[in-house]
């Protein structure tokens, strides 16, 4: 088996479909909290599924931790768990602090005690791979190059200076005690179980519901979109082939500024559910008070996980957007769930 920390979540609930949606794949042993990000309902597939065992718990739980690899004998660990809202961070930085660099360490631990104690083939075998994300490069000028896996880190706000500290700590725990690591940073993911916290899902929803769809600023921020199907199959491929210690940018060779997304997002509603009114969802946005320490530009330069593994995202931008957008509209059930907070009711009444 493998484990799979915060698999619960956006990124890590579609890793964990997309993983078990082959027959003959491993089992995943699946670790996550249940945040408010966290839910079940996107698992709801796999609930007669004997290869995933979900496990309610903390990576800053040493007791559960170390249970959990001495019982299943895991192959390798991803960790997708962390808190990466940056607005959240702003605010209230001390979860960041806490899931993101303590638990990370917490999980590293754990796991160097675990691997110094396997037999030989089961040690060479092993591998720990660190999801994380481009913010922890900053923020790029208009004429800059594309991120690197060479370029100095410099995190703007808490949800990216924690994430930097946590890649710190795996890179040290590589060079200091050789355990077998390999770390992805990966640009903006959209997609299937995106919270709708998040600019894509955010503005499809209010777009459907009538509401302001809200731009930061003047909505010239770029970003690369990477749809999130693309990145599970990076991540398959960097802890299948990558090298030991070294770090992949993942990106969707995507660079788009935030007004264009939301816009290309309206036109398609124009098209697939047009308003009761015939007007266009363009409409509807509304800009607002820029957040502080807005970084102005992300873009990753791939392709160093393209020459020495072969991987490239399938989809681009204009085929990620539609099928993300159709998605939205054929699963309400889900959506509700997580509007009204009900699977965080199931969340008190399952656990309490």
């Amino acid at each position: 088996m493998i484990l799979v920390t915060g698999g619960a979540g956006f990124i890590g609930g579609n890793f964990v479909l997309d993983w078990l949606a082959n027959p003959r794949a491993e089992g995943i042993v699946n670790l996550d909290k249940l945040t408010y990000a966290g839910n079940l309902a996107t698992l709801s597939s796999l609930e007669h599924d004997i290869r995933h065992q979900f496990v309610y718990g903390d990576i800053g739980d040493t007791i559960l931790v170390t249970k959990l690899l001495q019982e299943y004998q895991p192959r390798a660990i991803v960790n997708f768990a962390a808190e990466s809202h940056v607005d959240r961070s702003i605010h209230g930085p001390a979860e960041f602090i806490q899931t993101n660099i303590v638990g990370t360490f917490n999980l590293l631990e754990c796991a160097r005690e675990y691997w110094s104690n396997l037999n030989a083939d089961m040690k060479k075998s092993f591998r720990f791979h660190h999801v994380s994300t481009d913010e922890v490069y900053g923020s790029l000028t208009p004429s800059a190059s594309a991120f690197s896996e060479t370029n100095p880190y410099e995190p703007n706000s808490p949800y990216s200076a924690s994430k930097a500290a946590s890649d710190h700590l795996v890179r040290a725990w590589f060079h200091t005690y050789g355990f077998p690591v390999v770390t992805t940073n990966c640009s903006n993911n959209y997609g299937p179980y995106h919270f709708p916290e998040k600019l894509i899902p955010l503005a499809i929803l209010n777009a459907l519901n009538g509401k302001p769809l809200p731009i930061y600023g003047d909505g010239q921020q770029i970003r690369d979109w990477l749809y999130v199907g693309d990145h599970c199959s990076a991540i398959r491929e960097v802890l299948s082939r990558g090298k030991l210690g070294e770090t992949y940018n993942i990106g969707g060779w995507n660079e788009k500024a935030n007004i264009d997304v939301v816009k290309a997002i309206c036109l398609i509603l124009n098209e697939l559910k047009p308003r009761s009114d015939g007007r266009s969802y363009v409409e509807q946005i509304t800009f607002v008070r820029d957040r502080p320490g807005h970084d102005r530009r992300y873009a990753i330069d791939a392709s160093k996980v393209e020459r020495e593994l072969g991987w490239r995202p399938a989809k681009t931008f204009d085929t990620g957007i539609r099928k993300t957008v159709q998605w939205y509209l054929d699963n309400p059930v889900w959506i509700e769930g997580v509007v009204s907070g009900t699977y965080r009711d199931w969340l008190q009444k399952q656990y309490s």
